[in-house]
């Protein structure tokens, strides 16, 4: 995405594609949803609405208004504080301490997160940090509300819901005049090579966002939100690794050192949910978002 804000392309209009073309992909789980299950949308409107809000639409609004306002590495920081917060919400609501495996595991993967964003030098901006921290907050929405996904709500079915009603409303905003819309057709650099405009954009859209989506969806209910909230930290190690192999930014020897500190942290993280005392791994999930 970044080369083609950098060229001319305006926010509202880079999310109305990348939305709208990653939910029409994931789009036939949903209808095949709908028509297999009588009342499917009755049932199940409002996890799609806020899956749509929070973890697509919020999410991404959220943390590119901090980007404006503070440097992109302390807005990741922030809003990979999730797992985190997480953690810190199922203690407070069970009032049952997390282990020592767990509590450890945090503590490395946020050291391992400070060492790869880089923070030096960043000056203190709170209405860009209180922006950074409604990211947060969208982030461990994405994890909940993905581990409601199942039998009766397909994972698919949910990430193309969320995917379309987060793109209706960026066309909602840009129709209202909220967000500006410009896509100008041009050429941007990647890997060292001109390409036209579409290419990345389909990329970032047809593969990343859609496969992304669809993906941890299906991940989460799987392995439970906080094991897969902490694997989620390595989404910042691939952002390094693309940036490095598609626009020549390359990391510094620290940054290294901060990835394989996020590794360990959720290897420890996920050496509790395997633990004896926790054969299931149900330390590994937080408690269920009540049924509407």
């Amino acid at each position: 995405m970044k080369p083609l804000l950098e060229g001319g392309w305006s926010l509202g209009a880079a999310l109305l594609v990348r939305m709208g073309v990653a939910g029409l992909i994931l789009s036939p789980a949903l209808f095949l949803a709908i028509r297999r299950q009588r009342g499917f949308l009755r049932r199940h409107w409002r996890l799609l609405l806020g899956f749509g809000l929070m973890p697509v639409l919020g999410c991404q609004l959220f943390f590119f208004s901090a980007m404006q306002r503070m440097p992109v590495a302390v807005a990741l920081l922030i809003q990979y504080l999730a797992p985190v917060m997480l953690v810190a919400f199922v203690w407070a609501r069970t009032r049952r301490a997390p282990s020592a495996l767990v509590l450890w595991g945090s503590a490395v993967a946020i050291v391992g997160l400070v060492l790869v964003v880089d923070i030096s030098g960043a000056s203190f901006d709170l209405i860009g940090t209180l922006l950074a921290l409604g990211a947060a907050v969208c982030v461990c929405a994405y994890f909940v509300i993905s581990e409601r996904a199942g039998d009766d709500l397909p994972p698919l079915a949910l990430a193309a819901g969320g995917l379309l009603i987060g793109a209706g409303f960026i066309a909602i905003f840009i129709a209202g005049g909220i967000l500006p819309f410009e896509a100008p057709a041009i050429d941007v650099v990647l890997a060292g090579v001109s390409v036209p405009w579409f290419v990345p954009l389909l990329w970032v859209a047809g593969i990343a966002t859609t496969l992304g989506y669809a993906l941890g969806v299906m991940a989460v209910p799987r392995i439970g939100s906080r094991v897969a909230s902490f694997v989620g930290l390595s989404e910042v190690l691939f952002a390094l690794g693309f940036a490095w192999l598609f626009l020549a930014e390359v990391p510094a020897p620290i940054q290294f050192v901060g990835g394989a500190l996020i590794l360990v942290g959720v290897v420890l993280v996920r050496l509790d949910a395997q633990s004896p005392g926790n054969p299931r791994g149900e330390a590994a999930t937080f408690p269920a978002v009540p049924a509407p």
